[in-house]
């Protein structure tokens, strides 16, 4: 057998016994290139996959330290310090701890707790024997500062000198007082932290002899906040969504309006468009993520920017109000000041100083728990309103698409963050309630708020008030504004209104629930999404009106044949567009484009034939729905 020659490239023998050692050299080349890039193709696999199993790796390793974290929080709970003054001084205050129930249980009710002398000793960190006094803390609660040793050495020092309690006063944010089992079990008197500001006002009220008896009462289920919550939320969103409806309905369709002045001038509502939607998702994100990262240096301009709009929708909302007030209609005289040369009535400048002064007030006392909360809440209310007004959602697609969008927006920023930020807290969470290391310690404005009425250690130490965000009332709002243009559109006796109210209520309850199981923040659209898009939808489909209720085309279509528009030169319509016919109403359903034929100046309504048509509340009249009911001419 012939002795193969060796390849150039390979020096094994040429496998191609008819080829020349070239050709050879040529097909071991392009396998020498095909093994190289299958050795770079797989080491880019490699890399990618090790890429991937590092990103795991640290997702498993942000979830480990996630659940570490809970299991230390669950270790950790509130409770209070009753104290009372030992010579009948003031009444007794509760004041907030953050205790360690393993090392003792505290008391649930106060009546069996033990009122006990607390005695200051402040000055010692309680870290050997010599900080303990001659005669020890024979039954009675010490207060020692926190640093320089472990809580188990202070508190085994403490229970050893007779003490029935431990107070540590700390300068800092509160931490739980942890140990190991080992120390638990040997520990049997309660631990808890108190900060240094509650043990300065102790002192103040009430003066050194003081006694404290420490417990933990019970936390509720739910607030009897959550009641005033619910009904302020379902009856802004019903109140905006029939006022937002009506408003543009009759807008659309008003033969006349007489002009009354500057006063009488609505505004326009803006429809929105996905472009917007995308826009809008996009700064939402960005606005959050920056206050996150520069919360004390933003948090004044949304005060602001909450002052300047809320007094704005306040007086949106009171304008129709004072216009129908029977006094006070003179003028402002001649003048050629901006704004004022429209010479505008005396009571809407009175009412615009009003809803700014309100806007002040709240500005500068915004950090009044007591009272300033009921001026936040309505002036977000106003706020809502005026947004529900102005801004409008054309389709049910707009509304799905908005409504879908800020859903996961709104799981993201509750659920997801955790595992992306080093403290493991939610963004969303973290920005509605103000950042715990805040210098300023201010809140946003931009949720509705109301005080817990529970007695509980939660309200009294973490969470005063119950929240609920305004985007929660405004995404739902719109829906439900554009379900009730669509009831006047078809003639449904509101019933696509009445229907996603009562969903966005059950949605809202859905969510109550789900804070009281999981006690931690929720984010509201979680539930109220699905439950009115769902509702929405399938109603819709039931009535066999789901493509026109998803287009929102028949709505768009009567729109050019409005009673002011000019009719067509040719249709069923020409015969009425006769100017010598009698100006007498037609009995019986109109088209739209019955109404719309050009008529000679005697068929014009006089401005005091037209007014009562402008005083209309948002009920419009009974022929009116008729006219809108109408079946749109060949071009529909």
């Amino acid at each position: 057998m012939r002795r193969r020659r060796p390849c150039a490239l390979c020096t094994y023998p040429c496998a191609h016994a008819r080829k020349t050692q070239g050709a050879c050299a040529a097909l071991c080349a392009g396998a020498l290139l095909g093994n190289i890039c299958r050795r770079l193709w797989r080491g880019l696999g490699d890399m990618a996959a090790a890429a991937a199993a590092a990103a795991a790796a640290a997702a498993l390793a942000r979830l480990a330290a996630a659940f570490l974290l809970l299991a230390a929080q669950v270790a950790c709970e509130y409770g209070m310090v009753h104290v009372v003054s030992e010579t009948g001084g003031p009444r007794g205050r509760d004041y907030c701890v953050l205790y360690n129930p393993q090392w003792a249980h505290l008391p649930h009710d106060l009546s069996k707790a033990s009122l006990l002398q607390v005695r200051d000793w402040t000055s010692s960190v309680l870290c050997s024997p010599a900080d303990l006094p001659p005669k020890g803390f024979s039954n009675q609660i010490p207060l020692v500062a926190r640093g320089n040793c472990t809580f188990y050495e202070k508190v085994r020092l403490a229970q050893g000198s007779g003490a029935r309690g431990l107070l540590i006063v700390s300068k800092e944010a509160l931490v739980p007082p942890g140990g190991n089992k080992t120390q638990y079990e040997e520990i049997g008197i309660p631990v808890a932290l108190l900060s240094y500001r509650d043990m300065l006002d102790i002192f103040q009220t009430f003066g050194q002899a003081v006694r404290a008896a420490l417990h933990a009462p019970k936390e509720p289920m739910l607030d009897y906040n959550m009641v005033i919550i619910f009904l302020m939320a379902v009856g802004t969103v019903a109140l905006g969504g029939y006022w937002a409806g009506s408003r543009d309905v009759r807008k659309r369709y008003m033969k006349h309006k007489r002009d009354d002045g500057p006063e009488k001038q609505e505004d326009e509502a803006v429809d929105v468009t996905p472009v917007m939607i995308c826009v809008f998702v996009v700064m939402c994100c960005s606005m959050l993520v920056l206050l996150y990262f520069f919360y004390d240096q933003l948090v004044y301009v949304i005060i602001g920017i909450f002052c300047l709009a809320s007094s704005t929708g306040l007086y949106s909302c009171l304008s129709p109000l004072v216009q129908r007030l029977p006094f006070c209609k003179c003028r402002v005289p001649d003048n050629s000041l901006p704004y004022f040369h429209k010479r505008p009535q005396v009571r809407t400048l009175l009412l615009a100083l009003l809803c700014a002064a309100v806007s002040v007030v709240w500005g500068i006392f915004r950090n009044e728990d007591q009272w300033a909360w009921i001026l936040q809440d309505a002036l977000g209310i106003a706020f809502c309103l005026y947004t529900l007004k102005t801004i409008r959602l054309p389709t049910f697609k707009a509304c799905t698409l908005l409504l879908m969008v800020l859903f996961i927006y709104d799981v993201f920023f509750v659920f997801i963050t955790p595992f992306l930020t080093k403290s493991g807290n939610s963004i969303m969470v973290e920005v509605a309630t103000g950042p715990s290391d805040s210098a300023t310690h201010e809140k946003l404005p931009m949720v509705l708020k109301v005080p817990r009425l529970n007695a509980s250690p939660l309200a009294l130490c973490d969470r005063p008030f119950s929240l609920l965000g305004f985007g929660d009332i405004l995404v739902p709002g719109l829906l439900v504004a554009y379900c009730h243009r669509f009831d006047i559109q078809v003639q449904s006796s509101r019933v696509y209104f009445v229907a996603c109210t009562i969903a966005y209520g059950i949605g809202l309850l859905v969510t109550f629930m789900a804070l009281a199981l999981m006690q931690r923040g929720q984010p509201a659209l979680l539930y109220l999404v699905p439950c009115t898009l769902i509702t929405s939808c399938a109603l819709a489909l039931w009535r066999r009106e789901l493509g026109v209720f998803w287009t929102g085309s028949g709505f768009a279509k009567d729109l050019p044949q409005s009673p002011w528009a000019p009719a067509p030169t040719d249709g069923p319509q020409q015969p009425h567009a006769d100017p010598d016919a009698a100006p007498a109403p037609v009995p019986g359903r109109q088209t739209p484009g019955e109404d719309a034929v050009p008529t000679p100046p005697p068929v014009e309504q006089t401005p005091e034939q037209s007014a009562p048509e402008e005083k209309l509340g948002a009920d419009a009249p009974p022929q009116e729905p008729e006219r809108l009911a109408a079946p749109p001419g060949p071009s529909a």
